[in-house]
């Protein structure tokens, strides 16, 4: 297990992070919840959770339903996803690296003393305390820079502005409930058309678009919950299907990171 990095998150930012390290020769596990809302569903490892196995830029994850399927399919050269949101694995397995990738803003437990490497994405963790090197994930300059010391800036809260939209893109739910989706991931939509209902209420595009991200349908939803999201540029269907630009930036500085702090051990 010298070669094996765990990720914590199998979300689209994460996928980034797990596509470089696969394509690179690392064993790869993924650590999932065991009922993860992911919106960009199309370009998530973590959707083996669901799916059993999924493809995404030929690299295959495949769900593990217990620890010892996990060499197995490791060795057969593909992802493995286990559902372990605890971390427990980590400790039965001991990976040269751990990468907190669950961009959850906060540390939901990962500590410096899991692996001989270990590595924060995003806002939440503090460098040389929690983790050896956290990884700014705030667009602009030093978006991917590697943090020796210190936290990443802190979440505005805003997305990403695309074509002269930002939060307006963003869909939310405005009730409890479980969502019945309408349109699928990668439909072009209409401003105000009904994507999905949540009960009996409506979910409609705030703009026209491509779906670009839609939870998956069947889960049950609370208020003000994200669900989806809208690219307004209507040629770019093919981004539903392939790791964001953000994700590969991530994905390439958590591998340097690895491959840097490897040489020192």
């Amino acid at each position: 297990m010298s070669e094996l990095v765990i990720v914590r998150g199998g979300g689209d930012l994460a996928s980034g992070v797990i596509q470089k390290f696969h394509r690179s020769g690392f064993r790869v596990l993924v650590l999932e919840t065991e009922k993860p809302s992911f919106i960009r569903r199309a370009v998530c490892y973590g959707e083996a959770v669901y799916e059993k196995e999924i493809i995404l830029e030929e690299s295959k994850a495949i769900l593990a339903h217990k620890i010892d399927e996990v060499d197995k399919i490791l060795d057969g050269g593909n992802i493995a996803v286990i559902v372990d949101p605890s971390g427990d694995t980590i400790k039965k397995l001991k990976p040269l690296a751990v990468v907190d990738a669950i961009l959850a803003k906060k540390n939901l437990g990962t500590n410096i003393q899991m692996a001989p490497i270990t590595i924060g994405i995003g806002p939440g963790f503090s460098a040389g305390q929690d983790v050896n090197i956290v990884i700014e994930t705030m667009r602009g300059h030093n978006l991917g820079r590697l943090i020796f010391s210190g936290k990443a800036k802190k979440n505005t809260g805003i997305p990403g502005v695309i074509k002269g939209y930002g939060r307006e893109r963003v869909i939310y739910s405005e009730v409890d409930g479980i969502i019945k989706n309408i349109k699928e991931i990668g439909d072009l939509v209409e401003k105000n058309e009904v994507i999905a209902l949540i009960g009996n209420t409506e979910v409609k595009a705030p703009l026209s678009g491509v779906l670009r991200g839609l939870i998956r349908g069947g889960y049950q939803v609370p208020n003000g919950f994200k669900i989806g999201d809208v690219d307004p540029r209507i040629d770019q269907q093919q981004n539903c299907y392939t790791i964001s630009d953000k994700a590969r930036s991530i994905g390439g500085s958590a591998l340097e990171a690895v491959l840097y702090l490897r040489r020192k051990i």
